[in-house]
């Protein structure tokens, strides 16, 4: 089960408000809002947000989001034949692009040495002339990026922008707005599966032949983007010690009986210990955007509260 606390992620919103003073708010909802669902996500941060990001923008039509009346900018490739969703304004990166799409107002990125879909500094003038782009941001995961951004297009009545997550404890990256995804997202999401079964361990157990005193098994696995890793079963932290294709293994210790809830992320059932993105991340050798984005997508998802706001 994959748990959504709406609540709670409209709170990390006001929090992030606290952080950036003046600079707009946009919260990045691309591939379906860190699979948590894009258009119950966008609906619930309507009155919260100033605007959207996404990265296709058939994304943005997909979750509704033109009719929340809402800035929406797409992040990746735009092909102008195909036309554009009403009221989404696409990203460019190169001259041609830049004049092709000058009729949807795009938005120039530029880049600071992310080295992807970036406009390189010395064709930015030609771009912004072929666009007539009034905005330029850059992806940034250090403020150096965001200064380098401000070096070259500071001063000019451009709106700028540079900060997500990464950057939200850094006042210096905030300029205009700024585009959080995993800010608003993190822990956010509880995730579990019943044990299914339980067993006293005798001798090499599973695909691996692991050891463990007592095992149990849950149903989900590699299929559902599970990984070998932590897990909580009554409040104690156990492991995942192997994955199957639609079953995995738990090593219980001295806990866990049939139907005990295994948590995956999250808090467990009293709330106590929890288990976060990061914790899954370190295990896993990810990002804890890739920790939550697997996760999430792990089986039905529910929202709490379960009305949109």
């Amino acid at each position: 089960m994959v748990r959504v606390d709406l609540d709670r992620i409209r709170r990390n919103v006001e929090d992030v408000r606290q952080r950036i003073g003046r600079s707009e708010l946009h919260a990045v909802v691309k591939a379906d809002a860190y699979g948590l669902g894009a258009r119950r996500i966008a609906r619930a941060l309507r009155d919260l947000v100033d605007g959207f990001v996404v990265f296709y923008a058939s994304e943005a039509a997909d979750a509704g989001l033109p009719a929340l009346g809402k800035p929406i900018l797409s992040l990746g490739p735009t092909d102008p034949e195909a036309g554009l969703v009403h009221g989404v304004r696409p990203t460019v990166w190169t001259v041609e692009q830049a004049a092709a799409l000058r009729g949807a107002r795009p938005v120039l990125s530029v880049d600071t040495g992310m080295q992807r879909f970036g406009c390189p500094p010395e064709q930015v003038e030609a771009a912004l002339a072929a666009g007539g782009c009034a905005e330029a941001f850059t992806h940034a995961t250090r403020v150096e990026a965001a200064r380098e951004l401000v070096k070259l297009l500071g001063g000019r009545g451009l709106r700028l922008h540079a900060a997500g997550s990464a950057l939200l404890d850094e006042p210096e990256a905030h300029l205009d707005l700024v585009r959080p995804g995993l800010a608003l997202y993190r822990g956010t999401v509880s995730v579990s599966a019943p044990l299914v079964e339980v067993h006293e361990t005798r001798g090499p157990a599973g695909y691996t032949g692991f050891s463990a005193r007592r095992h149990g098994v849950i149903l989900a696995g590699y299929s559902n983007g599970l990984r070998p890793g932590p897990c909580l079963v009554a409040g104690v932290r156990c492991r995942i010690v192997e994955v199957g294709m639609q079953t995995a293994f738990v090593d219980l210790g001295d806990g866990g009986a049939v139907g005990a809830r295994v948590t995956l992320l999250g808090p467990d059932e009293g709330g106590s210990v929890r288990i976060s993105e990061e914790d899954v991340a370190r295990e896993w050798r990810c990002t804890p955007h890739e920790a939550l984005t697997r996760l999430a997508r792990m089986g039905h998802v529910e929202y709490s509260p379960p009305n949109e706001t």
